[in-house]
C-alpha cells in the first residue's frame, strides 16, 4: 500500500487512560511496519486545532473508555469529514450502554445473562437494602457487579455473599452512576473479534481466557502472566462455530463497523451468553486481539494498515 499519514489517537481522560496509551504505542509501532506515517495524538484541547492544521489521511481510535467508545470522538470526526477506523458515533453508543446492547441481544434471540440496570438515585429514593433484596431474590447469588458504562473490568466484581453486595454496589458506582447486575454464569471464557478486511466481517479465532481466580478483573488483563490464553479456545469444533456465530451476530446487530470484540461466556452444556462487545479493544501486550490476530497468521499492524485503507475508501 501506498505511505498513509495516520494519527492515533491514545489517552484521553476516562479511568482508562494508561491503557490506552499502551494500546496506542504498540499500535503506532506496528503500523509504521508497515509503512504508514504515524502520529501519536493525546485527545486533549488541542486536538481539534490539530486535526484542522495537520489534516491525517486517517484516525485509527485507540481510546479505552469515555470519549473514545461512547461515540463522543467519533461524533466530532463525523463533523470535521475526518477518515477513521471504527464505528459511526450512533453505534458506538449502542454498543457502550451494556444495558442498552444485552435488549438488543435478547430482543434478536443471543443469549445474554438475566440483568438489572439500576441508577444511584434508585438505591438512595427507594432504601438500599430492600433494592439489593429483591435484586437477589430475583437474580440469585453469584451475581456479577459492573458498570454499566465503561470497559477493562473496572469495577466489575462477583458478589457471592448477600452481606458483600453492599460494599461491591459502592465499589461499582465509583465508575458510573448506574450498576448492572448480571446472573454470574460459570464456564469457560472467551473473546472473538470480528474485522472486516473486504465486504464482510470475519471472525478471528476465539481465544479463551483461563484465570487461576476465575474471574478476568482489571489485574488479571493487564498484569503479563495473571492469566493463560488458549487460541483456539479449547471448545468443541459446533461450539466454536456457535460462539463465532454469536460474534458476527452481535457486530451486525450493533451496527458495528470495521473492528470489535465479543465477551461471552460458555456454559457446561455448551451454551453461549454474551456478555458484551467492545468497539476499541484493547492492543496491549497482553490483549486479545493480537493474539487472536497472531494465530491467524497475521497481525495488528496489517489489520489496522487495511482498516485505515476501508476508512479513506468511505470518504472518497
Amino acid at each position: 500500500m501506498s505511505e498513509r499519514t495516520v494519527a492515533v489517537l491514545a489517552g484521553g481522560l476516562s479511568h482508562e487512560r494508561e491503557v490506552s496509551l499502551r494500546s496506542g504505542r504498540r499500535l503506532a509501532t506496528a503500523l509504521r511496519a508497515t509503512g504508514v506515517d504515524v502520529h501519536e495524538w493525546d485527545v486533549d484541547a488541542t486536538l481539534l486545532e490539530r486535526l484542522r492544521t495537520e489534516p491525517p489521511e486517517a484516525v485509527v481510535i485507540a481510546l479505552h473508555g469515555g470519549e473514545g467508545e461512547n461515540g463522543s470522538v467519533q461524533a466530532v470526526l463525523e463533523l470535521l469529514g475526518v477518515p477513521f477506523v471504527g464505528a459511526s458515533a450512533r453505534a458506538c453508543r449502542q454498543a457502550w450502554d451494556k444495558p442498552t446492547a444485552k435488549a438488543e441481544f435478547a430482543r434478536t434471540g443471543l443469549d445474554t445473562p438475566d440483568w438489572v440496570a439500576l441508577p444511584h438515585t434508585t438505591f438512595r429514593a427507594l432504601g438500599a437494602q430492600a433494592v439489593l433484596d429483591a435484586m437477589v431474590d430475583r437474580l440469585g447469588l453469584p451475581l456479577m457487579l459492573k458498570p454499566d458504562q465503561g470497559g477493562s473490568a473496572l469495577g466489575a466484581q462477583v458478589v457471592r455473599e448477600r452481606a458483600d453486595l453492599p460494599a461491591a454496589m459502592v465499589s461499582c458506582l465509583a465508575y458510573a452512576d448506574t450498576v448492572l447486575a448480571e446472573q454470574f454464569i460459570v464456564g469457560t471464557e472467551v473473546a472473538v473479534s470480528v474485522v472486516e478486511l473486504d465486504d464482510e466481517p470475519h471472525v478471528l479465532p476465539p481465544v479463551e481466557v483461563d484465570v487461576a481466580g476465575g474471574v478476568y478483573d482489571y489485574t488479571a488483563r493487564y498484569t503479563p502472566g495473571a492469566a493463560t490464553f488458549h487460541c483456539p479456545a479449547r471448545l468443541d469444533a459446533d461450539v466454536l462455530k456457535v460462539v463465532e456465530d454469536a460474534a458476527l451476530a452481535a457486530h451486525r446487530l450493533l451496527g458495528l463497523r470495521d473492528v470489535s470484540r465479543t465477551d461471552a461466556i460458555v456454559d457446561a452444556d455448551g451454551r453461549v451468553h454474551v456478555l458484551e462487545v467492545a468497539v476499541s479493544p484493547g492492543l496491549t501486550e497482553t490483549s486479545l486481539l493480537p493474539i487472536a490476530a497472531r494465530t491467524a497468521g497475521t497481525d495488528i499492524g496489517a489489520i489496522y494498515a487495511a482498516l485505515v485503507e476501508r476508512a479513506v475508501a468511505r470518504f472518497t
